[in-house]
């Protein structure tokens, strides 16, 4: 059980931690790369916010000078991504 919860968080804070990344929807959508790289930062960083997405979202945008060197650089291509497909459209 207790194993099961902690799958359970680091799901919820990868997912949260990508959704900050992308600066998404509700949708959710996020790569596997911005899950690998961002988990452990949103664990490390906005565990207190968990399971409030929208919380460890916030948090991880504030805490973004924090996040590790992969994590940030995630989020800077694929928030360029996004700003390049917004304007396309």
């Amino acid at each position: 059980m207790f194993s099961y919860r902690i799958g359970k968080i680091a799901t919820l804070a990868a997912i949260a931690a990508t959704t900050a990344a992308l600066h998404t929807s509700p949708s959710l959508a996020f790569s596997s790369e911005a899950q690998q790289m961002c988990t452990g930062d949103a664990m490390r960083l906005c565990s207190s916010e968990i399971p409030n997405i929208s919380r460890v979202t916030a948090c991880m945008v504030r805490n973004k000078h924090n996040v590790s060197p992969g994590c940030r650089a995630v989020m800077d291509r694929e928030a360029a991504a996004r700003k390049r497909e917004a304007a396309a459209n």
